[in-house]
């Protein structure tokens, strides 16, 4: 990154770029497969445990599919012991052949801003988060950046926010639910937090769609198209261990848009039968 780069990124890093915008930046065009002017996105999770990390992977498996490539990069990973196996390592066994990139670790499963503190260790530099994607989109490929922790999470004290980093960057979002009670609202505010620094939304996707869903579940489909003012992005089960598998469920769980086959039409059928 050159110096005028890094003097322009650094401010908004730092507070946030929190202007009040009224509506979505929309993406022009939306499509991720075959469209070389979407470099990287931003995944982010609209609570815990609703299967980001995973939607990252399954992103990654259909763009290492289509020979585009794939860097998915963790600002900051939590509550992981050094030398163990973090989140990324799912990553690279679900989508062999995708690169993977984690910034920081700390071993307290605490925000990332107060993990640093906990530990004493330096907090995530957003400057360095800033080039290293720029670095992976710059590689060729998509970047997509895993922000599990949700939108405003602060990565230091001084406010810096996976919200702040797509919007110094312009990174489309792309905001996994979870199904059933509490997903509605949690995923609400997560796109009113997007909508109000005016992110560009690419849609919503279901991380942990269950095999037999319930009237919650079921429910929550109509509710989460309609807070997004647009269909479904995509739909995952129970992830597959298998490389092979578990890129077929990404075919058909995620739409056209990652570049897979998900039909949202179909699915809301299915879900209001």
């Amino acid at each position: 990154m050159g110096k005028g780069e890094l003097e322009r990124v650094q401010p908004a890093l730092l507070h946030g770029s929190d202007h009040v915008l009224p509506q979505w930046r929309r993406v022009r065009d939306p499509e991720l497969a075959g469209n070389p002017s979407v470099t990287a996105l931003l995944v982010v999770g609209a609570g815990p445990g609703v299967g980001t990390t995973k939607v990252c992977a399954a992103v990654a498996a259909l763009a290492v599919e289509r020979s585009a490539g794939c860097t998915v990069v963790q600002p900051a990973e939590t509550g992981v012991a050094d030398g163990a196996e973090g989140s990324l390592a799912t990553v690279a066994r679900l989508a062999q052949g995708a690169r993977t990139v984690e910034l920081t670790r700390f071993p307290d499963r605490l925000p990332p801003a107060a993990a640093a503190r906990w530990s004493g260790r330096p907090a995530l530099d957003p400057a360095v988060c800033a080039e290293a994607v720029l670095s992976a989109s710059r590689d060729g490929g998509l970047a997509v950046v895993d922000a599990s922790g949700g939108l405003l999470v602060r990565y230091d004290d001084d406010g810096s926010t996976p919200a702040a980093l797509a919007r110094t960057l312009r990174l489309p979002v792309v905001v996994v639910a979870g199904a059933g009670d509490g997903a509605v609202n949690a995923t609400a505010l997560t796109l009113e937090a997007a909508a109000s620094r005016g992110l560009a939304l690419l849609g919503v996707v279901l991380g942990r769609w269950p095999v037999d869903p319930g009237p919650a579940e079921r429910s929550a489909v109509d509710d989460l198209e309609m807070l997004a003012a647009r269909p479904l992005l995509g739909a995952l089960p129970p992830a597959s261990c298998d490389p092979g598998v578990f890129r077929e469920q990404a075919r058909t769980g995620l739409g056209p848009a990652l570049g897979g086959a998900f039909d949202a039409a179909a699915f809301r059928r299915r879900a209001r039968s």
